[in-house]
């Protein structure tokens, strides 16, 4: 098999994904009820696996399946932790760890930097995505949706901690000091923002594809 530019990226982008998720699986921290899964950023990290995953079939010729829809939704999602994440813990750092401590930078540059770019890079000048936004809106929203249940249902329910002062056991602490509308409200403005930087990148992808119409060659 030729190892053209392409396939070289999405090799490197997939093993990365997979050595992260196979980290995360052993070494992520099992202390509470739904372990590593209950952070957006573990969601996210495994969405990408699966989307490298299918990237990879499809340059090796194993599959025509696209998956429009779940790759630009990655994307969006990967680049909504790295802004709420950043934003937040330079804001304040104990309101998205526990001690305001980061923990290895390894780790914190790939899940809120490099892994998310990586993701971005792809879907928009490699696989040329963006085409079919109802399909990823409608991931995004069921992904966002499902997240919500999951750790207002869930994971609270199961977990003690962290505490606030409002309630107790949402993954991260600055939700504890929230009532439930509040949350809701930060919620329904998260998806908006996802929204919007769906958009954003539609009109990327699209003055990429009109200015270069041929395949992308890295």
């Amino acid at each position: 098999m030729t190892l053209r530019p392409v396939l070289i990226f999405r090799w490197i982008a997939f093993l990365l994904a997979a050595g992260y998720c196979l980290r995360t699986l052993f070494f992520g921290g099992w202390d509470g009820f739904g372990g590593p899964f209950r952070y957006l950023t573990i969601w996210a990290l495994f969405c990408s696996f699966f989307a490298f995953s299918r990237m990879m079939a499809i340059e090796e010729g194993r599959s025509d399946a696209r998956w429009d829809g779940f790759v630009c939704m990655t994307a969006v999602i990967n680049t909504m932790v790295v802004f709420l994440y950043w934003r937040l813990y330079f804001a304040d750092p104990t309101s998205v760890t526990n001690n305001g401590q980061l923990r290895a930078w390894s780790l914190e540059l790939y899940l809120h930097g490099l892994g998310p770019l990586l993701q971005v890079i792809d879907t928009l000048f490699i696989h040329r995505a963006y085409r079919r936004l109802g399909a990823a809106f409608a991931w995004l929203i069921g992904v966002i949706c499902l997240y919500v249940a999951w750790a207002e249902l869930v994971v609270q329910r199961f977990n003690d901690a962290p505490e606030g002062m409002v309630t107790s056991g949402l993954p991260y602490p600055f939700l504890n000091n929230l009532e439930l509308a509040e949350r809701a409200v930060f919620y329904c403005s998260n998806l908006a923002v996802g929204a919007g930087v769906l958009l954003i990148y539609a009109a990327i992808a699209w003055g990429f594809r009109r200015r270069f119409p041929a395949p992308a060659m890295l």
